[in-house]
């Protein structure tokens, strides 16, 4: 079966969250959670994923439920691609991670670069803003949207930090196993055709 399971379960999700939000109506709020169960009961069905886990994730929402922001840095050094080793899942991937509140979107992925290479960061261009679920990453129980930024870098690296084990750059002939839920290979290629062709417009989904 395809993800159309998901994305009902994510639109049911997003349905009950807004009533909960602005609902007043005791007899309502009670629908709305039960549509919240039913989402939260076709997620768990369908992955290897708990129902309390998946509510518990949804009861730390509140308001009207918008897209998260992903941002990644892409930085080139002599034909080569910078990426981490995410200890997580011992993977590579782009920096990056969720744009925090109170920082601009070049704030965020400055503060990801530095936090998990070790390098300091100048923003450069916009190269992509993509949308997590028209790509192939992995399910997921949000909708999230990819911003993707080129920066330049200066300083040495850090052989060690909170969230990665390793920091090397790669070739596009030689890339690591891939962090997917982060980065896929296609989108590998993408980022080497703006490294060939430096005045290539950037792609929006």
């Amino acid at each position: 079966m395809n993800k159309q399971w998901l994305d009902w379960a994510k639109q049911i999700q997003s349905t009950a969250q807004a009533g909960l939000a602005f609902s007043k109506d005791k007899y309502d709020i009670e629908r709305y959670r039960q549509l919240m169960e039913l989402s939260a009961e076709i997620m768990s069905t369908y992955s290897n994923t708990t129902m309390d886990y998946i509510l518990n994730l949804f009861e730390q929402e509140e308001g009207y439920l918008t897209p998260k922001i992903d941002v990644r840095a892409v930085v080139f050094r002599e034909n080569k691609i910078l990426l981490v080793k995410e200890k997580v899942d011992e993977k590579w991937a782009l920096p990056g991670g969720f744009a925090d509140v109170g920082a601009s979107l070049t704030e965020n992925v400055v503060r990801e670069v530095e936090e998990e290479t070790g390098y300091q960061a100048v923003f450069k261009r916009l190269l992509a803003v993509l949308d997590y679920h028209k790509h192939a990453h992995p399910p997921q129980p949000y909708h999230y949207y990819k911003f993707f930024l080129e920066c330049d870098i200066s300083g040495t690296a850090a052989e060690d930090t909170l969230e990665t084990s390793n920091v090397s750059f790669f070739s596009r002939d030689h890339l690591p196993e891939l962090s997917i839920s982060r980065n896929t290979e296609s989108q590998m290629e993408l980022f080497f055709e703006y490294l060939d062709n430096p005045v290539k417009q950037p792609l929006v989904d």
